[in-house]
């Protein structure tokens, strides 16, 4: 693991909890699929933050986990510090409260460029896949997302889009099923886009922007992470 990797960048910290800027190519979180020794983002919260180890649904798996990104997602994650945090950010979540902000790079441009995608998500039938079409789905649940327009590209004959994603629900990989499910793949993204792009990322352009909300105190929370190098250097030729 690299120095940058192994080090927390800490975005808000406070008592009940703390808001960290995830790097890219590390875990939340452990699994069964995943190597025992492999260092998650959990391994170093744990050890800046003890007290979450008897936090969440699962403390023993993912503790203080209230919600998650994908390995080589980058950017706002929030980490509860205490049982009463972990639930009242959870009913937030889920009751649609909380307003979380992604950015992503996707291909072509949209009919629309503002519009909702409201399509059921599952697993496809012997793979880690989800789909929102493939035959005899398992775990089909509903999902939901708004997107929004922000810059359109042209770049070597070939139609981009910087887009706002605001995710109404919270499946396992919802924004990059959702914009393939459309013909708007995010680029980079080879387990549901293209292989390659002009740019040889070789993860999605994906960022969790920010994360807004209320604590019970009333005070409103906003946080965010400044966009990672190697998605900020695409930007930066594009608009060349």
């Amino acid at each position: 693991m690299t120095e940058e990797k192994s080090v927390l960048s800490i975005i808000l910290e406070e008592p009940d909890f703390v808001i960290v800027n995830k790097p890219i190519g590390i875990l939340v979180h452990g699994s069964a699929h995943h190597p025992s020794d492999e260092i998650t983002m959990v391994d170093l919260l744990r050890k800046k933050y003890p007290e979450i180890n008897t936090v969440g649904d699962e403390p023993q798996f993912r503790p203080g986990i209230v919600h998650r990104l994908d390995r080589d997602t980058s950017g706002v994650l929030v980490v509860a510090r205490t049982q009463k945090f972990f639930l009242y950010m959870k009913k937030l979540l889920q009751e649609r409260i909380a307003k979380k902000t992604y950015i992503a790079l996707v291909h072509g441009v949209f009919e629309r460029k503002n519009g909702v995608i409201d399509m059921p998500i599952g697993l496809k039938p012997g793979t880690t896949k989800r789909s929102t079409r493939a035959r005899n789905m398992k775990m089909i649940k509903p999902a939901i997302t708004e997107y929004k327009t922000v810059e359109q590209f042209e770049y070597e004959g070939e139609k981009f889009s910087l887009v706002e994603l605001f995710p109404k629900t919270g499946r396992t990989h919802q924004l990059r099923v959702h914009l393939a499910s459309v013909n708007h793949a995010i680029v980079g993204d080879q387990m549901y886009g293209r292989k390659e792009n002009p740019w040889s990322l070789s993860r999605q352009f994906l960022h969790a922007d920010s994360i807004e909300f209320e604590l019970p105190s009333g005070k409103r929370i906003r946080a965010s992470a400044d966009l990672p190098d190697d998605l900020a250097n695409v930007l930066k030729k594009l608009r060349k």
